[in-house]
């Protein structure tokens, strides 16, 4: 990589054109069907300190995407014209048990899971989404792969009838909200770790987190000769390589490509396993060696050699009044802690941009489409500093979107942004939390949909509640339900967290089963996504990379799409209760018996 920031690091000041090859294909097609006005937009002026932040005229990217998103939602539908309504269908995936494949790499219990998927199919589920653990794969050294007990498991989700998302699961479980198994890194990874413990994130006391790689690394050679995106590149290769029936099959529908911490593109800054506990503003993440000198380089490069990483911005569990950092006109406001926290997400832009890049090359020609998760991080998001965002690496204020400068860096790989916490309500929060879970929600989805991508989503904690889905079903699609067509707005997937015993208990998967079918418009499975506009081609290259400027003028806030009150598809009734009721009479029943 030439540089942090092309435009931290690049030489200051310096405005690189937006060319018509870093557009979206589907603006491509726009352009060349109608004739679109251009809007320019006068942008704030721009800082001393040289940081391009987006500060320009709005650019025909913009403006263009922005069309592109609306032409995507209110585009025709090639379901059946007899029944107009699969044009709202939003698939179900359902998470399967992380340890899944044990630590020893294999398939326990056969039998057990299959039934557990057959009653998923016959619920209405139309697929599942598994972990596949480089620290399982990769366990016995550099290169020595072992995709045989992975290759077992999708043998019985393609013959249980139900279609798959892989995630390249770069991270360790355990450490985080709702692990419940533990699998490291590989052995020898962390051996190397020994040695120089700089390779993994670290906080300003000098505590390691071992969950991944820092991203500090990505193109050092210090992997028995290869660099960190590299042993990544091999592995998407490798996984291509030996899955390649499954994928001419196309029983995988999507390649998640893990990019931190939980498989999300973030920084490690509020880990429970390094005592964080919730709502703990969370910690900077970018002391390790290779990160402190890469900061010092853009600093001297930008004309302030002086400068610093931070050291008054807290620890884990505090809030941001307490600290200098965050507080009222704190240091966050200030030029040197802009420029710091520009430095800061732009490194973790560049990171999620690379790996895709080499996820793109392995996967060029297969009917699949590339995905990656963005956390939701919503507390503190009701405040001027947004200061557990800012930690994770989400440059995100109430005059600065943090959000769709990431959806732009996909566009250019065309891959699915999944965002997390779609079942959350503000009123279930603590007040202290100062949480803005809906509001979070609401702006991410909505720029995502502004750049043109496929925006699918999560819930972030297991909930079999009846509010919790009716949550998910208003952001699945928030302005409700075309009974002539495509809605205005829907969700191109979701996926349920997740599969386990209590699930599959009454009332639970009797309410859960309400929920599917509400997913799914109250229509019938349908296997084939070309019906309800899911059409997967021939993976291509990626287009050109995005200059950083061009993906910083994304930061400009947008109006968020409206939301409506309530669901229209809601799993609630007199009718739900009822049988929910009589339900939990019966299991109750049977449970003294």
């Amino acid at each position: 990589m030439e540089g942090v920031l092309l435009s931290v690091e690049g030489g200051l000041g310096r405005r690189i054109g937006v060319q018509a090859r870093y557009f979206h294909p589907k603006i491509d097609c726009l352009r060349a069907t109608k004739r679109v006005g251009m809007t320019r937009i006068t942008s704030p002026r721009r800082p001393k300190h040289g940081l391009t932040l987006g500060l320009r005229r709005a650019s025909r990217f913009e403006t263009m995407a922005t069309i592109a998103a609306t032409e995507e939602s209110e585009g025709p539908s090639t379901s059946t014209p007899n029944k107009p309504m699969l044009a709202n269908y939003v698939p179900v995936f359902v998470m399967l048990p992380l340890g899944v494949i044990t630590t020893d790499n294999a398939l326990e219990d056969t039998d057990g899971l299959e039934k557990q998927l057959k009653e998923l199919r016959a619920a209405g589920v139309d697929g599942v989404m598994v972990d596949v653990w480089w620290g399982i794969v990769e366990s016995k050294g550099p290169k020595q792969y072992d995709w045989s007990a992975y290759r077992s498991l999708f043998q019985l989700v393609e013959k249980c009838g139900l279609k798959l998302q892989a995630i390249m699961s770069f991270h360790q479980c355990g450490g985080n909200i709702g692990d419940s198994v533990f699998i490291p890194l590989p052995k020898w990874v962390l051996e190397i770790g020994e040695s120089d413990p700089d390779i993994f994130y670290t906080n300003r006391k000098g505590n390691r987190n071992k969950e991944c790689l820092s991203l500090g690394v990505d193109n050092k050679p210090l992997f028995h000769g290869r660099t960190a995106i590299e042993i990544y590149s091999d592995y998407l290769k490798s996984f291509r390589e030996n899955m390649a029936d499954f994928l001419e099959s196309e029983l995988m529908v999507d390649i998640e490509v893990g990019l931190g911490p939980a498989g999300e593109l973030r920084y490690p800054s509020y880990a429970q396993i390094q005592g964080w506990k919730f709502p703990g503003i969370g910690e900077f993440q970018c002391y390790d060696k290779y990160l402190r000198a890469a900061f010092n380089e853009a600093a001297s490069k930008a004309g302030y050699p002086e400068w610093e990483l931070p050291d008054n911005a807290g620890e884990f569990n505090d809030k941001p009044e307490s600290t200098e950092f965050f507080r009222s006109n704190g240091t966050y406001l200030t030029e040197k802690g802009k420029f710091f926290l520009t430095w800061y997400s732009c490194k973790l832009l560049n990171h999620g941009d690379e790996i895709l890049d080499e996820a793109n090359k392995a996967f060029i020609g297969c009917k699949v489409k590339l995905a990656a998760k963005v956390a939701g991080i919503h507390w503190w998001y009701k405040t001027e500093n947004h200061a557990a965002e800012l930690t994770t690496g989400y440059y995100n204020l109430n005059d600065r979107d943090g959000y769709r400068p990431i959806a732009r860096m996909l566009s250019r790989h065309n891959a699915i942004l999944n965002f997390t916490c779609l079942e959350m309500r503000n009123s279930e929060q603590p007040s202290k939390a100062k949480s803005g879970a809906q509001e979070l929600v609401q702006r991410v989805l909505s720029g995502g949909w502004i750049e043109g991508l496929q925006v699918a989503g999560e819930n972030a904690l297991p909930r079999y509640d009846r509010a919790a889905y009716d949550q998910i079903l208003l952001n699945a699609r928030p302005n409700g339900v075309n009974r002539r067509g495509p809605p205005k707005l829907r969700l191109f997937g979701l996926t349920y967290l997740r599969l386990s015993d209590e699930l599959l208990q009454r009332p639970n998967f009797h309410i859960f089963k309400i929920f599917v079918r509400k997913m799914h418009a109250d229509q019938e499975y349908c296997p084939d996504g070309e019906q309800y506009s899911h059409i997967t081609v021939p993976m291509e290259r990626s287009k050109p990379r995005i200059p950083m400027e061009v993906l910083l003028e994304a930061t400009k806030p947008v109006k968020p799409f409206a939301w409506d009150e309530q669901t229209d598809m809601s799993v609630s009734g007199v009718f739900v209760d009822l049988v929910a009721k009589i339900l939990s009479i019966f299991n109750l029943s049977l449970k003294n018996e």
